[in-house]
């Protein structure tokens, strides 16, 4: 037998006895965590030179050598010689059947990264499809709202279409953003951008068509001043009977009714009947001590008549935070020491309709109107959309509390915070359609008042006068009115005024009460809107307009008052 052979068969019947000795009984070997490389390996003898392969000695020691490295993996085709000196010399090959472990480790690992990418991926998918869809919807009411203005006979301003050319230029960003960010299909993202562009183009040609009628709407606005001239010119030379009321409820809108407006309208509120000129004027004075002499007339004067028309809404910002943001109030600080010079605000509330937590204030319209140079606030935390600014104070109905909070604008903090006696608060008689309102603030020429309910009052209207120090009850008077059947209200020289909904494109302030005499009574004076829902409503003394938070956006309306010959 060649001495090779017999090594081989050695080495195998010592493999296989180790083998048996370290792994037990059975013939199947076991997976090792990390596999080791060992393809060569060289052992050598330390028996004398003059040993024989056929020996036993030989074999034993052949074996020892081989067993020396321990066994721990799986060995196969073994070759042996002994070289000229009698070293045994064997051969150990890795065979090419041994388990990958460590390949099928870095698999896992890949196999892992890979999903987790996946997984990123994929979130990024659905976020891009919920943006997708919430686009698709302000899509769709800005296309409805385009198809209103194509068929509608009103006529809208500048800032309308400006207000929409805002909205589409966002819609806009975001596809650019979602092509960029958005790597697969994206036949919608395209389908939208056409969408986006034509919706672009319509409005350029709506804003177009327009300028005519806004041309046509000046000169018809410049003859009725100048009816108006005519009528109080007129009214200064003789007294005739006095004319009927406005026709405020004309199908034609509020402009049809200006020509009437030098008139005396029957039962409008703030009306003195039956006195002299001086009598008047005292007792305005003496009703309304903000109120300039008769001296030094200004805007912010109560000698009229009382409301008796608005105009048009006019669109000036849609509220920082968004459109998801519908619930809200804004205003202009009035302080009689300064009428002209007050500070701008807007107080939307959470999305949750309840909660006042940040506000901002702009020193100009101009900062308003670019968002620019805002000071933003927080507060922990108003409630409801009764808000006003007062002689730089805001006022708020405290968080869960029938309480009254004062906090300074200049330093952000609660001054004063005092209980509305008897006041029903956390939504128990709020305004129709606008949930926790139970207190709303209002400020006039008089000052500052507060508007609510109670349960005494079974749910009608109460107004109290506040001392906007101390916020002490000063007066209280009780009206016939229920509150939650209400919209919204708002006061004018000590007069409560109150709107309800005609539908979804028209409010009517439809009732007053008078704390001047304690009369109340019926109106019928249209108010257009913009969107569905009147959240707020606020009146600035010296520019004698309504402040409108409606689903947003930000309204002004002028107030027209009945003329009273001097």
């Amino acid at each position: 037998m060649k001495p090779g052979f017999s090594c081989l068969l050695v080495v195998l019947g010592l493999l296989h006895s180790a083998i048996m000795s370290v792994w037990g009984v059975t013939t199947t070997f076991p997976s090792f965590p990390t596999p080791v490389s060992f393809p060569t390996s060289n052992f050598s003898s330390s028996y004398a030179p003059d040993s024989a392969w056929s020996t036993s000695s030989s074999k034993s020691q052949c074996r020892k050598e081989t067993l020396r490295t321990d066994v721990v993996q799986s060995f196969s085709n073994f070759t042996g010689n002994r070289d000229d000196r009698g070293v045994c010399q064997c051969s150990v090959i890795l065979p090419d059947n041994t388990f990958p472990a460590e390949r099928v480790e870095r698999l896992e690992i890949t196999a892992q990264t890979i999903s987790k990418k996946f997984e990123k991926e994929l979130s990024k998918v659905k976020e891009y499809v919920q943006l997708i869809s919430k686009y698709e919807e302000k899509l769709l009411n800005l296309t409805v709202r385009v198809s209103i203005m194509e068929k509608d006979s009103i006529s809208y301003t500048e800032l309308d279409f400006e207000l929409i050319k805002v909205e589409v230029k966002e819609m806009e960003k975001l596809i650019k953003q979602l092509k960029v960010g958005f790597a697969g299909s994206t036949v919608i993202i395209d389908q939208l951008e056409v969408e986006i562009r034509n919706m672009t183009i319509l409005v350029g040609q709506l804003e177009t068509l327009d300028k005519n009628n806004v041309l046509a709407i000046r000169r018809q606005i410049m003859a009725l001043k100048n009816r108006l001239k005519e009528c109080e010119e007129a009214s200064k030379e003789e007294n005739p009977p006095p004319p009927p009321a406005p026709e405020t409820s004309s199908p034609e809108g509020n402009m049809g009714s200006i020509g009437t407006w030098c008139g005396h309208a029957l039962g409008a509120p703030g009306k003195r009947r039956g006195k002299g000129k001086e009598e008047r004027l005292a007792q305005d004075r003496r009703l309304h001590p903000n109120s300039p002499s008769p001296g030094e007339k200004h805007h912010w004067s109560c000698a009229h008549g009382g409301v008796v028309n608005v105009s048009k809404p006019a669109v000036v910002q849609l509220n920082w935070l968004g459109f998801s943001y519908k619930y809200g109030a804004w205003g202009r600080d009035y302080s009689p020491q300064n009428p002209g010079n007050g500070v701008y605000w807007v107080a939307p509330l959470n999305t949750n309709g309840k909660t006042l937590q940040y506000y901002r204030l702009y020193n100009t319209k101009d900062d308003l109107l670019l968002y620019t140079n805002a000071r933003q606030n927080q507060i922990t935390y108003g409630q409801g959309s009764g808000t006003v600014v007062y002689k730089n104070n805001m006022y708020v109905n405290w968080y869960n509390t029938r309480n009254m909070a004062k906090i300074n604008l200049t330093t952000n903090r609660v001054d004063l915070s005092q209980a509305l006696p008897d006041a029903a608060y956390n939504n128990r008689f709020s305004y129709a359609n606008v949930g926790w309102q139970d207190m709303d603030f209002a400020v006039d020429e008089d000052g500052l008042w507060v508007i609510y309910a109670t349960e005494a009052s079974t749910g009608n209207i109460v107004i109290s006068k506040l001392n906007d120090t101390t916020l002490a009850v000063l007066n209280t008077w009780h009206t016939k009115q229920y509150k939650p059947s209400v919209t919204n209200t708002f006061m004018v020289c000590g007069v409560l005024y109150a709107t309800r909904t005609l539908n979804t494109r028209i409010e009517e302030i439809f009732y007053y009460y008078d704390t001047n005499t304690g009369q109340e009574g019926r109106l019928n004076i249209i108010m257009q809107k913009m969107q569905e829902t009147v959240q707020s409503i606020n009146y600035h003394p010296f520019e004698q307009k309504l402040f409108v938070y409606n689903d947003g956006y930000l309204l002004n309306y002028d107030l027209v008052f009945q003329h009273i010959p001097q």
